[in-house]
């Protein structure tokens, strides 16, 4: 499979004076010459043709096209958030009576919409933990519809075995739904089985924490469904992205490759001065993690193990005084989100992980004094960590 990066930077679109950047289409909705036209359109997709912006607009087109390339999928249909993504792309498979099976170790928000919104339709989510395959397994019933996972979990940073989920999906004619938000071009789902490869790009695909967006990246067939005027969940619901943030999406994206590979050489300095302090460490370049050798096997290589890390910091109260610390010592923000220019730091249990149930918590592994943290693209990592040990002697860690 050739290089992600690769790919996008073969992506070339003029704008329409001949810019170097593709001209942004400032309507809401578009002409047509004759009605046929608008009529088919109602029906099926026509390449180079576009009806409201709501269905798609240049733009969002151009973007999606460049997300399919990264993925080596078919098509791909950009929204205005992850969620946005997340929860169309599961609405338009599942219907009243369906079932999910789930990773129990994902993003907040997307445990809560299968746990406490799906089942106002009649879908159920049966949680798992995803790294035992026989579990995954035994969970699935005739009612299941799909497997939905994350490459590298939210928080914990455990890895999904794609090809094995994969192989189970196929025998139970399912669909395997992937969110790759934490590592794009470090892993390909796409390339290890995964029929939908879903994105906040809010994230590491933009890197600027300046707007939020999502994208669906699959076959053609699925895209088109997700856009049928009559039919189609993305059309439907309405997570429509605006031009102009696609178009700095767009351009943000082609430096991807280049972050990426700093997002990881910083965290693996964190992440090997952390444990050489005796910390527990949840970090996939580290050899101490239980599944350094899967992850080593899955990924793009030349990307390193990606910007993402955790580290228990003993007790709920030590961790919220060490960040509040680290934010003082300018280490980064302490903040939601990730994927920054700089580091960002919170506690998932009382954060972005706090939809999940205490008691499912604890279940999971994540305990009170976990740290998150999105290592940034210092300059000067050295320099960083020993702010971090600064912050960290005032709270009494060392």
């Amino acid at each position: 499979m050739e290089n992600p990066a690769r790919r996008i930077q073969d992506y070339l679109v003029f704008g329409e004076y001949g810019e170097v950047n593709p001209s942004i289409s400032d309507g809401a909705t578009f002409t047509f010459l004759k009605a046929e036209e608008m009529e088919e359109l109602f029906h099926e997709e026509v390449e180079g043709c576009f009806l409201y912006s709501r269905h798609l607009n240049p733009m969002d087109n151009y973007l999606g096209n460049l997300l399919a390339k990264m993925e080596d999928t078919e098509a791909a249909q950009v929204t205005s958030s992850g969620m946005g993504a997340i929860t169309t792309a599961l609405m338009q498979i599942c219907s009243s009576g369906d079932e999910i099976v789930s990773s129990r170790t994902i993003y907040g928000g997307t445990y809560a919409f299968m746990k406490n919104f799906l089942p106002r339709f009649n879908v159920k989510t049966n949680f798992v933990d995803i790294t035992n395959l026989e579990q995954v397994e035994a969970n699935i019933t005739p009612k299941t519809k799909l497997i939905y996972c994350e490459t590298i979990s939210n928080p914990l940073l455990e890895i999904a075995d794609l090809p094995k989920l994969k192989e189970i999906a196929d025998k139970h004619n399912i669909l395997l739904i992937v969110d790759n938000t934490f590592s794009p071009m470090m892993v390909s789902p796409h390339k290890h089985g995964a029929d939908i490869v879903v994105y906040s790009l809010t994230k590491f695909a933009n890197g600027m924490n300046d707007t939020v967006a999502g994208a669906v990246c699959a076959t053609h067939d699925f895209i088109s469904s997700l856009r049928n005027p009559n039919s189609g969940a993305s059309m439907l619901l309405g997570p429509t992205l605006d031009s102009i943030r696609a178009s700095m999406i767009y351009k943000n994206m082609h430096t991807l490759h280049i972050r990426m590979k700093q997002h990881s050489k910083n965290a693996m300095y964190i992440a090997e001065n952390l444990e050489k302090l005796g910390f527990k460490v949840y970090y996939p370049g580290l050899k101490s993690h239980n599944q350094y050798d899967l992850i080593t096997s899955l990924m793009n290589k030349e990307y390193g193990y990606g910007g993402m890390l955790t580290f228990d910091a003993k007790d709920h109260e030590t961790a919220d005084n060490l960040m509040i610390s680290m934010q003082n010592e300018k280490v980064g923000y302490f903040a939601v989100s990730l994927g920054f220019y700089k580091t960002l730091f919170s506690s998932p249990g009382s954060s972005t992980s706090s939809e999940i149930p205490e008691e499912e918590q604890i279940k999971m592994g994540l305990t009170p004094g976990l740290v998150r943290m999105s290592i940034g693209l210092d300059d000067d990592i050295e320099e960083t960590f020993e702010r971090m040990k600064k912050a960290m002697k005032s709270v009494g860690l060392i």
